[in-house]
């Protein structure tokens, strides 16, 4: 029996009783015709409140071009989207990780309350990519994840800069290294328009992991946001989601666990952020897909890292498209053995069949080539220890020091440490500790990348390091110490540390320790009370409440099973 592409739809618009349904559509400018072919939702998170999404709304008019153009009808909505960038060394930086579960929560809500047969969700920053992600997995509809694009490199005393050298220059700013003039010409150049942050951050990450799992077409997140490619590209993925509806193709057809270990292959070969376990974690959970913490340093290290991309190297995503993009990076690692060619994508071929068409720019330094990788092994590294006895996450560019020890600075808030460093009060040789700032502690898991910078641009990124349960931004470089699980909130060790304890972070043994015995450790914490929750009431108070260890991939949705067959 051939697949009714109304399968969801014809509930709401078809037969004589659904005149009322039908009459409001019409309100808005739905034409009968246009009712009686399948609906396919445009979800974009487009806001005036940074640039990576900004111009989402133009490339929905493009998807929904191609839609109508396949013989569907696109119905836009829109939901949130909250800025890491500008709202980074602030309270409401909190909101960030929150806002990953709104947003997979209001598209899968939008999407099921008004049976879409299909959809598309247009993503630019960086809770938004695993959000849109997660609420597809969940619907199981067939289906696109849209990333909006990279934002072209700044220029500035003649070299490219991104939002990264801003954060760095408040240091050396604030360490009298940089005038105030200088900072604001910075400033005024660093972002020159639409699109996300252009280093391997965040963003940039995730748009790659999401594509090597398969929920987007392949070759289009690289594209650049104002590159002129982009406007047809997302034309031609209105077009193809149809031709997905139409076959019933399904994200959970194609998303396995081995689609999983590219996607993480992809990070540890590109030094991508650490926010990528967090988020993987979580879509690995909404595609019933057994994924461990272990997993992510088990595949880093059989992947060698290839891509020269900043924070921890030179170049910058727009140069990561133009040298051949995600296709080649695919070829490199199927060559080295650390990509599974079997692993199909969105448009039902294997990434052995993408990578064959793999066009790479002549003399181009961005991708290594396997003879001269700039580190055998990836990017990501899970320890364990008596201070993270559920794991935590390093990045490891491959120019760190692999061993750091020394007293504990510890602060119990990321605002009393950023001061510590600006004023001055952190010294080569500490370790800077932050608790209490977990996915249930913060609540939200802050990122700390005004520390970070700061102490790099401080001149201490390479004598100090630092540890949390908190998470950090994918501009961060430097040994930096995240995700610490069980967090302190939850009576996790950090909870126990003073200032003056030793802690060792050793990343050749993956671990990570304080000099203190079992006993000691255990009698600081008898009796242990967490500190009185920042939040009584709201949605940080619920948040807090229903989350899960960063271990777990902090996450609120109670997904164990693969979606159920949509019945037809």
């Amino acid at each position: 029996m051939p697949h009714d592409e109304r399968h969801k739809s014809r509930t709401l618009t078809e037969g004589p009783d659904r005149a009322p349904a039908r009459a409001m559509l019409k309100a808005i400018g739905f034409t009968s015709a246009e009712l009686a072919r399948p609906l396919v939702a445009v979800a974009t998170t487009w806001t005036e409140t940074m640039p990576c999404n900004f111009h989402l709304r133009r490339l929905a008019h493009r998807v929904k071009d191609g839609i109508r153009a396949a013989g569907a009808t696109p119905m836009e909505f829109n939901t949130i989207s909250v800025s890491d960038g500008v709202i980074m060394g602030t309270e409401g930086m909190k909101g960030s990780l929150v806002s990953r579960e709104l947003i997979a929560d209001s598209i899968e809500l939008v999407c099921r309350s008004h049976l879409f047969d299909a959809v598309v969700a247009l993503v630019g920053c960086d809770k938004t990519i695993p959000g849109g992600g997660m609420a597809l997995l969940r619907l199981n509809l067939p289906s696109l994840l849209l990333y909006g694009g990279s934002i072209a490199p700044g220029s500035f005393e003649g070299h490219d800069v991104t939002i990264q050298d801003v954060f760095e220059a408040v240091g050396a700013h604030a360490a009298g290294k940089m005038s105030l003039r200088s900072l604001q010409q910075l400033e005024d150049v660093a972002c020159p328009g639409p699109g996300a942050c252009g280093g391997q951050y965040t963003a940039n990450t995730m748009a790659l992991a999401t594509e090597l799992l398969g929920l987007s077409p392949v070759g289009y997140a690289s594209i650049p946001a104002d590159d002129p490619r982009k406007d047809p590209a997302s034309h031609a993925a209105g077009m193809q989601v149809v031709q997905l509806l139409r076959e019933n193709r399904r994200p959970l057809d194609v998303v396995t666990r081995a689609s999983f270990e590219n996607a993480i292959a992809g990070v540890a070969a590109t030094g991508g952020s650490t926010n990528a376990v967090l988020h993987l974690l979580a879509l690995a959970r909404e595609a019933a897909v057994p994924l461990e913490l272990s997993d992510f340093d088990a595949i880093s290290r059989r992947t060698p890292l290839i891509a020269d991309l900043k924070p921890g190297g030179r170049f910058v995503a727009t140069d990561f498209y133009r040298a051949g993009g995600t296709p080649l990076l695919a070829r490199r690692l199927l060559e080295a053995g650390a990509l599974q060619g079997g692993a199909r994508v969105v448009d039902g071929r294997s990434w052995t069949e993408h990578a064959e068409h793999a066009a790479e720019t002549t003399g181009q330094q961005v991708i290594r080539p396997l003879s001269d990788p700039l580190k055998p092994s990836g990017g990501l590294l899970v320890l364990t220890g008596n201070l993270a006895p559920e794991g935590c996450v390093v990045k490891a560019a491959g120019h760190e020091r692999s061993r750091h020890a020394g007293p504990a600075r510890v602060f119990d808030r990321e605002e009393d440490a950023f001061a510590a460093v600006r004023d001055g009060r952190i010294s080569a040789g500490d370790v800077v500790v932050i608790r209490y700032e977990g996915p249930r502690g913060g609540p939200g898991m802050r990122e700390m990348l005004g520390v970070t910078a700061a102490l790099v641009g401080r001149g201490l990124g390479e004598s100090v390091a630092l540890v949390t349960d908190g998470r950090f931004s994918g501009a961060t470089r430097g040994l930096m110490v995240g995700h610490v699980a069980p967090e302190a909130a939850a009576g996790g060790p950090l909870a126990a540390l003073r200032d003056g304890d030793r802690i060792v972070v050793d990343l050749d043994a993956r671990r990570l320790e304080v000099d203190l015995s079992a006993s000691a450790l255990a009698a600081r914490l008898r009796g242990f009370r967490p500190p009185p929750a920042r939040y009584a009431s709201g949605v940080f108070a619920k948040y807090a409440r229903q989350v899960t260890s960063a271990s777990e991939g902090a996450v609120t949705s109670t997904a164990s099973e693969p979606a159920a067959p949509t019945p037809e």
